[in-house]
Order: structure tokens, then C-alpha cells, then sequence
């Protein structure tokens, strides 16, 4: 597979889970009105090299599992009884948990280390890209190798940056929209992986 091939599927699928409303978008938000543009890039900078590291291991993953296709069922049962955990636990944290209001303030100088501390405790990341990488090889849109993965994680690097730029400098104009939609982010994620892990029943039932 060509740079080209490799670098877009790798910007489009990290543009697509970076432009979903989440405490990284929405830290991206805060920072950048307290303390400017500038800043906020060294931040999302942060992001950005933990997102290269996460999408090659995504990549290796995915490549081992459809290596090993006897194992599929298998992970599939055990990804399902993770995401219906996972529901649960959103949905508690919904419902039951008050959350503190009050923001940790990130030093200007240390945005871009809060950045890497930030995005590997996202760890939605890797299954994210897991689960793509997985559906590409599948239908073999994509060629798992070692400089593949390379340009892959060079353009999801750079997508997941733009996105998060993007978020840093019309901060002005989305705060107040965020804000709210973060505020119900524990229930979106509890019916998207409730859904998930429903459908995943449904099909191993009828498998």
C-alpha cells in the first residue's frame, strides 16, 4: 500500500473519533479561551503524539486478531460482556455521580505533558482504532506492515491535531454547546456501547 492509501484512512478515521464531543475536546475549549491559541496547540500536541502510539497498536491488534480468526468468537463474547460492563458503568456515573464543576487548572507552561497525561487516560482510543482497523483488513481496504502502520499513525496524528485546532480556535463560538453536550456525554456513551453490546448478542445468538 502507497503513502497516500495508508495516511488518509489514517486522517479520516482519527478526524471521525476526534470530532466526537469528549473531555479532551472540551479541555481543548477551556484552555484555549484561559490562555490562548497558542497554548492550546501545545496541548493538543500532547494529544497528538499518544494518539500516534495508540493507532500502531490498534493497527498490531487488529492484524493479530484477523490472523487468528479462530479466536474471533471468542474476543467477540468477551468484547460484549466489556461493552455492556462499560454501559452499566456509564450509566451509573449518569444517574449517581455528582461531578465536581470545579476545573484543575492546566500551567501554560506544562500543556503540552498535560496533553500526553490526558490522552492515555482516554482509553477509548485504542479499541476505536482496533475496531476500524479490524473492519479495513476485513475488507481488505487495508495491509497490515510495519511502514503501513507508520503512515497509518502519521495521518491519524495529523487529523486528530487538526480536529482538536480546529476546536481550540473557534472555542469562542462552541463553548457554551459543548459544555452541555459533555455534561451528557456518560449517557450518550451508555446507549451507544449498550447498543453495541445488544446488537452483538443479537448477532452471536443468531451466529
Amino acid at each position: 500500500m502507497n503513502f497516500v492509501i495508508c495516511f488518509f484512512l489514517g486522517f479520516s478515521i482519527a478526524s471521525l473519533g476526534s470530532i466526537t464531543p469528549s473531555f479532551l475536546n472540551l479541555t481543548v475549549v477551556k484552555f484555549s479561551l484561559r490562555n490562548g491559541k497558542k497554548p492550546a496547540f501545545y496541548l493538543i500536541g500532547g494529544y497528538a503524539t499518544v494518539l500516534f502510539f495508540q493507532a500502531n497498536i490498534g493497527a498490531y491488534l487488529a492484524s493479530i486478531l484477523m490472523k487468528n480468526s479462530e479466536y474471533i468468537t471468542l474476543i467477540q463474547q468477551i468484547g460484549t460482556g466489556i461493552l455492556l460492563l462499560l454501559s452499566i458503568n456509564f450509566f451509573r456515573l449518569y444517574f449517581f455521580t455528582k461531578e465536581d464543576n470545579k476545573d484543575k487548572e492546566i500551567p501554560k507552561s506544562k500543556a503540552y505533558f498535560y496533553g500526553i497525561m490526558m490522552s492515555l487516560l482516554n482509553m477509548m482510543a485504542i479499541p476505536f482504532y482496533f475496531t476500524f482497523i479490524s473492519i479495513l483488513i476485513g475488507i481488505e481496504y487495508f495491509e497490515y506492515a510495519l511502514i503501513n502502520a507508520f503512515y497509518f499513525s502519521i495521518g491519524s496524528t495529523i487529523g486528530s491535531f487538526t480536529i482538536y485546532a480546529i476546536y481550540a480556535i473557534v472555542a469562542n463560538k462552541i463553548e457554551h454547546k459543548l459544555t452541555y453536550i459533555a455534561s451528557k456525554m456518560d449517557f450518550i456513551l451508555g446507549s451507544l456501547t449498550g447498543i453495541v453490546a445488544v446488537g452483538n448478542l443479537i448477532y452471536l445468538f443468531y451466529k
